[in-house]
């Protein structure tokens, strides 16, 4: 197939051009600079200039595609909110590009968005369109599209890993070096789901080759890691004390992670691996941690 993607020189996307050009399929690659244009070229693929903010330069880019994977988002977490309605734009413009069509179009959002209760697995079959964290609007503007009918599927991301990055994960790492601890909320028992990155790529191309309308799909090889074995591993690592951080202290200690760092997100991926056959195999969070690249 002839693939769109966007985010397609970020974190995720660079290992997943690897990976759909290595299964035979064509990549459209989106960026907006001279050096992400520069990166895509030399790793195969074509190249489509636009950004975010101008939905209608990223949704050119799906005309003649036969798949779009859409992975990118601003990380920007002092804008979250901002970002996430942003993302609810280029998620319909990239829809209005595809109306007419079969052609699937596959969304990002994360695992918590398939929450229940507190500390309950979050699930493939749930969708808590009342969920607080802003991020909901990638999948309301999914199922309007869904609504119109368009071929949307989506991935939901754990904390996404190799030995260089973690997701949240590699903010801790700063907040660790600048407060002297590694820390954790009260007795660290709450838990983050976690994915290695070359995982989660090979399930954006299955889920894409599939193209299952309507498909919720969590790229979770681990439930739940406890945040205080990611906070004693940070501090093995940068060689700092692993300290306990009240709940009432979590937002002066952590900043804009406060929001963050306390919340219990267990996931599952049991429908997920039945349904595409998908078998999670990298090394776990701890492991890719214990590695101590990011110092």
């Amino acid at each position: 197939m002839r693939i769109y993607l966007t985010g397609a020189t970020g974190f995720i996307g660079s290992a997943l051009v690897a990976e759909l050009i290595g299964a035979g399929h064509q990549v459209i690659g989106l960026t907006r600079s001279d050096a992400g244009a520069k990166a895509l070229l030399d790793a195969g693929a074509e190249v489509h200039r636009g950004t975010l903010e101008d939905p209608a330069s990223v949704r050119s880019g799906a005309e003649d595609a036969d798949a779009v994977i859409h992975a990118a988002f601003d990380h920007d977490f002092s804008r979250f909110v901002e970002n996430c309605e942003k993302d609810k734009r280029v998620i319909a413009a990239l829809g209005a590009a595809l109306a007419g069509s079969s052609r699937p179009l596959l969304i990002t959002s994360g695992t918590g968005m398939g929450s229940g209760e507190h500390g309950e697995l979050a699930r493939e079959d749930v969708l808590n369109t009342g969920h607080p964290n802003p991020r909901i609007a990638s999948e309301i503007a999914g199922n309007a599209l869904l609504d119109a009918g368009i071929n949307v599927s989506v991935v939901r991301l754990p904390q996404v890993h190799n030995p260089y990055k973690q997701g949240l994960i590699s903010p801790l790492v700063e907040i660790a070096r600048a407060k002297g601890v590694s820390a954790y909320v009260g007795e660290g028992r709450n838990r983050w789901p976690a994915g290695h990155l070359s995982d989660v790529a090979r399930l954006y191309r299955l889920a894409v080759e599939k193209g299952e309308r309507g498909a919720r799909y969590h790229a979770v090889g681990e439930e739940g890691v406890s945040s205080r074995e990611i906070a004693e591993a940070l501090g093995r690592g940068l060689k700092l004390p692993t300290v306990s951080i009240h709940p009432d202290e979590a937002a002066a200690h952590f900043g804009w992670m406060g929001m963050f760092v306390g919340l219990d997100m267990p996931a599952s991926s049991a429908k997920t691996q039945a349904s595409l056959g998908w078998r999670p195999s990298g090394p776990s969070l701890i492991d890719d941690l214990n590695e101590e690249r990011y110092v």
